[in-house]
């Protein structure tokens, strides 16, 4: 709170009465200071009561006129005269110059060394006011914290510090603001935070308004930023509790990232068990909550650190609640990311965050997640930046061309022989033909992909010969059995219902 001129009148101890300039009551006093200089600004700076007893008045009309224009322009509080001394009455000149400017002109019978003591007294006191005031709001935002988080910290610091508040993702894009909705200043404040250091601190100040912008975190890139608009000028305690409020929302934001961790910590363990074959995805339906299909299937990588697109997926999924449906999983080949598709792709934004290459492709259901994942890791290998499935217009078309449920027929029909064998004598006949063929028909490297010594191979294939009735010499049969095997990992899933095709 700030001691006006008015105040000031009325401080223990004081007698003064108000001559002139009674629309500048409201200035505020910041300390009293005796001078009996003819241009006393030079030595001033502002908030000042000055008083004397006239020995420094010009003689003549327009030099008093002058005296007072120039105190008020210097941001002068008041101006009183000790009456009796050098002068007796306050020249009319005065009064009106006064007036016209709005500088308040007291005559003073209190002793100049008592106002100047009162008015330190005062201001003594009124800080140790405002530190307890500054505890008090600490403790309150303290409380906020703990029983609403964020929204209950923005909350408090709103109301303790007399203005409004605006929170900021790492990138300067809004989160949160107090009160709710855009105001023009935000504008101001995501300006400051776009163009501010990694790390800093910063107040704009129009003489109307005060915009204090601050990163928040304790080291590394800023984790977001906090604006705070109140009136200007800053008052100091603003400063302390935004101070505080950046360090509780630091805190705040620390323990947000570190259960949103877990969470996908333990989201991509069960995810992993679906793609590896050790958890089915009904499975996986029951065990954690999972968004209604279609999925967007991203894999960044190679060797992305999974806190770093933990936190890309955060900022590019920009729903709370999206992004706790969502997968972050660690594997082999990179990052696979599972998204609810909301109509924009995400991968490439996902990718160029973290600065790796990556694959993305559709899944229309959770049973289509592993044949996804396998075609956006294969893309993500290329290497060459981000590439979807459905920009390879090949793949694309073959996949909207074939019907999903056809192709599993016609696996099942051709496999049915071998699988019915296998399911009696064992051999791995499916695995083993298919290793065969992916190889390029090469016994060696089939082999050696199998673990098997190429005999064994052999015998293998010949008993898939006999069972499924195709000679591997025939390239007809050959093309069956390739088609069986490899059909459901070479047609990307997500295929496009509605299609000509059908």
């Amino acid at each position: 709170m700030a001691l006006t001129t008015a105040q000031a009148m009325t401080l223990p101890g004081m007698e003064m009465r108000l001559l002139a300039g009674r629309a500048g009551l409201t200035r505020v006093v910041r300390w009293a200071h005796v001078s009996e200089l003819a241009d006393p600004v030079p030595w001033l700076r502002g908030g000042e009561l000055v008083m004397t007893i006239g020995l420094g008045l010009p003689a003549d009309g327009e030099g008093r006129r002058a005296y007072v224009e120039r105190l008020s322009g210097a941001g002068c509080a008041a101006l009183a005269f000790a009456l009796g001394e050098a002068v007796t009455e306050v020249p009319g000149d005065v009064l009106a110059a006064a007036d016209a400017c709005g500088l308040p002109v007291l005559e003073i019978l209190t002793p100049f060394i008592a106002v100047t003591e009162a008015v330190a007294r005062w201001h003594a006191d009124e800080r140790v006011r405002g530190e307890r005031r500054v505890v008090a709001a600490q403790e309150a935002m303290a409380r906020a914290a703990l029983v609403s988080g964020t929204a209950g910290i923005l909350r408090a610091l709103a109301e303790h510090a007399g203005g409004e508040v605006l929170l900021l993702d790492p990138h300067g894009g809004p989160r949160a603001s107090v009160p709710a909705g855009e105001r023009p200043w935000h504008a101001r404040a995501v300006e400051a935070a776009g163009s501010a250091a990694r790390r800093s601190a910063s107040v704009m100040d129009d003489g109307i308004e005060a915009v204090q912008v601050q990163s928040l975190g304790f080291s590394g890139p800023p984790t977001g930023w906090l604006a705070v608009r109140t009136a200007s000028p800053l008052a100091w305690h603003v400063r302390m509790l935004t101070n505080h409020a950046v360090c509780l929302l630091a805190i705040e934001l620390l323990g947000v990232r570190a259960g949103r961790a877990r969470s996908h910590a333990q989201r991509a363990a069960l995810l992993s068990a679906v793609l590896d074959g050790g958890l089915s995805t009904r499975q996986l339906g029951e065990l954690c909550s999972v968004a209604a299909p279609p999925y967007e299937v991203v894999v960044a990588g190679p060797r992305v650190p999974v806190e770093a697109a933990v936190e890309a997926l955060a900022d590019v999924v920009a729903d709370a609640e999206a992004e706790e449906l969502a997968f972050v999983c660690p594997r082999p080949e990179g990052v696979l990311f599972v998204l609810p598709e909301d109509g924009r792709r995400r991968g490439e934004e996902l990718c160029t965050r973290l600065g790796a290459a990556g694959g993305g492709c559709r899944a229309l259901s959770l049973d289509e997640l592993p044949s996804a994942a396998r075609h956006a890791a294969a893309l993500a290998g290329r290497g060459d930046g981000y590439t979807h499935v459905d920009d390879l217009e090949a793949w694309a078309l073959l996949r909207d061309a074939v019907d999903p449920e056809a192709a599993r027929r016609f696996s099942g029909a051709v496999l049915r022989p071998l699988r019915e064998y296998e399911a009696r004598h064992g051999g791995h006949l499916v695995a083993s033909l298919r290793a065969y063929l992916e190889a390029g028909e090469n016994l060696e490297i089939a082999a050696r992909r199998l673990g098997v010594h190429r005999n064994t191979l052999r015998r293998r294939l010949a008993a898939a010969e006999r069972v499924s009735g195709r000679p591997l010499t025939d390239p007809g049969h050959r093309l069956q059995l390739w088609l069986a095997v490899s059909l459901g990992d070479l047609v990307p899933p997500g295929r496009v219902t509605g299609h000509p095709a059908e």
